[in-house]
């Protein structure tokens, strides 16, 4: 029988460079012999320094599967042989090696879960790390923001999750006072047999430090991802049709790190752990899409973190809207209007700034007359004025750490 999967092998000398940081490739690379490493211009505390990848290990699957330039560099440390595999060839890739597209997942979903912890960490100067009883914590939040499906919900899993917790009769009180005016979809997801689920408006699909055995494919709306910092509401992302979300508390068993709710009425279709690793041999296709999604997630939240970086928070803003036309391949330096899916709210929570200096740096954003707020949307007329100015605060970054690196030099 014809193997149609025909996988490249190529060899490097020690020393030689296989990516570049910010250039584009077609393909990653399996080591079959030899070690790699890889480091970036940018690197968080738990990547100082680089990393170094052996026999059986894999790089550049993000940027290839993501369709991006190269996050990092990469460079022989010794003679390599290395497999290489296009983006079109992962879905026969899967079917013939199960074992390899698991270890890309699950190496994904460690890695967004290291990143995610980085980027609360640094953004918004706290932990990503939680547990059930912040449950409750959540739930008191909402109740306070008289959003109650969402504090129903909430205290719903701190009692399901926390049953001897220190506040379980505090928690049973408030369901019962806010019940007639909460709705809810899904309370006990093991229960449901339901492969396809619908979630009204503004109904929790789930919530940030519960146990999830789920992963979700969107089929119709839009759900948004946020999570509760310093008692404000943020808003991580915000997901369309195709997307999936909720796969890292589904493979890793750990709590959900952020809550997922209806921004819109929305139709969802569960994948738990028995219908998943069905999946991986049944429906590569699938797979490949969640090993695209998480690449995109890896690449967008690296972004973020370089964006952490930029002082001026209008520049940091300008950085986050260029970052959105680039998560969408819309070329920032066409002569388009464009319509984000955020207004003025979202993008002070995205940013991660207080209400004050969001305040003050949306004037300044605003002082820009190609802006415009339509139906509590920015819109603007060029979207070239986007990354020109996203550039221009960069360099000012840049050309600032030179000085002070200088005058401390000196």
């Amino acid at each position: 029988m014809n193997n149609p999967l025909q996988l490249g092998l190529v060899s490097f000398k020690k020393g030689a460079y296989i990516t570049v940081e910010g250039k584009q490739t077609e393909q990653f690379y399996i080591i079959r012999t030899g070690n790699v490493h890889c480091g970036k211009e940018f690197e968080i505390e738990e990547e100082s320094g680089g990393e170094i990848f052996k026999p059986g290990d894999f790089f550049g699957v993000v940027s290839t599967m993501a369709s991006h330039n190269h996050l990092e560099t990469a460079r022989a440390l010794t003679d390599v042989t290395l497999i290489s595999v296009r983006k079109d060839q992962y879905s026969l890739l899967i079917e013939r090696n199960t074992p390899v597209a698991m270890k890309i997942i699950n190496g994904f979903s460690k890695k967004v879960r290291m990143l995610d912890e980085a980027l609360t960490r640094m953004t918004f100067k706290s932990s990503a790390e939680i547990e059930p009883p912040h449950l409750f914590n959540v739930a008191e939040y909402y109740i306070k923001q008289n959003q109650y499906n969402q504090a129903y919900y909430s205290y719903y899993q701190y009692l399901k999750h926390c049953p001897q917790g220190d506040h379980v009769k505090e928690a049973r009180i408030k369901m019962d006072k806010i019940k007639p005016y909460a709705t809810v979809a899904y309370l006990d997801v093991e229960k449901s047999n339901d492969f396809i689920r619908q979630y009204p408006k503004d109904t929790m699909v789930f919530s940030e430090a519960e146990f999830g055995p789920e992963l979700y494919i969107i089929q119709k709306g839009s759900i948004r991802i946020t999570k509760i910092v310093d008692n404000n509401e943020v808003m991580l992302a915000l997901l369309k049709p195709g997307d999936i979300f909720g796969e890292m508390a589904l493979l890793e068993n750990k709590p959900r790190s952020a809550s997922a709710i209806a921004h819109e009425t929305a139709i969802l279709m569960a994948v738990n752990r028995s219908n998943f690793k069905s999946m991986v041999v049944e429906q590569p296709k699938i797979i490949s899409r969640l090993t695209v999604l998480l690449a995109e997630r890896i690449w967008s939240i690296y972004k973020q973190l370089e964006n952490t970086m930029i002082a001026d928070p209008t520049g940091r803003m300008y950085d986050t809207l260029l970052l959105e036309l680039e998560k969408n391949r819309i070329d920032p330096e066409s002569k388009r209007s464009y319509t984000y899916p955020y207004g003025p709210k979202e993008l002070v929570n995205i940013v991660g700034l207080t209400k004050e200096a969001g305040a003050q740096a949306l004037r300044k954003l605003m002082d820009n007359k190609k802006f415009k707020i339509v139906d509590n949307k920015f819109f603007i007329e060029d979207i070239r004025e986007v990354k020109k100015n996203a550039e221009y605060f960069k360099t000012m970054e840049k050309v600032n750490r030179s000085r002070q690196a200088g005058s401390l030099n000196n």
